[in-house]
């Protein structure tokens, strides 16, 4: 059975109440089959689901039904570190099993699958990230309200951040934190929509600190090659707050 926990700090009554509420209806509509049962647990500005998978899953194109859109290892290969995936929404099945629809880390940006719900453990979080490459911004959030606001350098016009809702897939701690990445590196699961491949990699789009040659670039400019780069301190903070499958809207 999907187990449901709260997390991400915690918060005021009302809100722990209504995360219980859910949590509730979720373990009832796995438990009962029950399709009126299931409810609405899409991200919002204010908290999110995010699914633990605590063993490998294949992620379907339907609930219950359908092509593999991606088979996924609890952990991540980057770090060997847990993998929880942004919940979207959730479906009683034909065969009266509860399925979440889930943000998968692949291409095309957007990319969703299916998975079972007795293959995760529920979490609630009250995190979010919002930046704006406009502005320029990278803005954390704690139950909808804006914590700290930090300016960030975003892709050049050749090279552009890539827009629309992600979440954090992975967070690895680099070993020199005066090298171009910082200390840590937060992987989305945004790809860059115009490199396939980058210094090695998928085009992964990230979140990281700032050291050696990235420093020529002035934080408040649009020089990267995609990713989103931040302050060395802002980016621990970050590192040391938002678990794996924190949302994070770009626009």
């Amino acid at each position: 059975m999907a187990k449901a926990k709260g997390g991400g700090g915690g918060g005021g009554a009302s809100r722990a109440e209504r995360l219980a509420a859910v949590a509730a209806v979720l373990v009832a509509a796995f438990a009962t089959g029950a399709a009126w049962a299931t409810p609405d647990v899409r991200p919002g500005r204010d908290g999110a689901w995010v699914a633990r998978l605590v063993s490998p899953v294949a992620a379907l194109s339907g609930p219950g039904r359908g092509r593999v859109v991606r088979r996924e290892s609890p952990f991540a290969p980057s770090n060997a570190g847990p993998v929880s995936l942004l919940v979207l929404g959730s479906r009683v099945g034909s065969e009266g099993r509860l399925w979440l629809r889930v943000l998968l880390p692949v291409r095309p940006n957007g990319t969703t699958g299916w998975i079972p719900a007795d293959d995760v453990e529920l979490r609630a979080t009250a995190w979010r990230i919002e930046i704006s490459t406009e502005r320029r911004t990278l803005t954390l959030l704690h139950q909808g309200q804006p914590v700290r606001v930090f300016p960030v350098v975003v892709g050049a016009s050749a090279t552009p951040t890539p827009h629309g809702l992600f979440a954090i897939y992975d967070r690895v701690k680099l070993a020199r934190a005066d090298r171009f990445l910082g200390p840590w590196a937060l992987h989305l699961t945004a790809f860059s929509d115009v490199l396939r491949r980058f210094d090695g990699g998928l085009g992964r789009v990230a979140i990281h600190g700032r050291g050696g040659a990235s420093l020529r670039d002035p934080l408040g400019s649009a020089r990267s090659h995609g990713c989103v780069r931040i302050d060395n301190a802002a980016v621990r903070l970050l590192a040391a707050r938002v678990p794996e499958g924190t949302p994070v809207l770009i626009d």
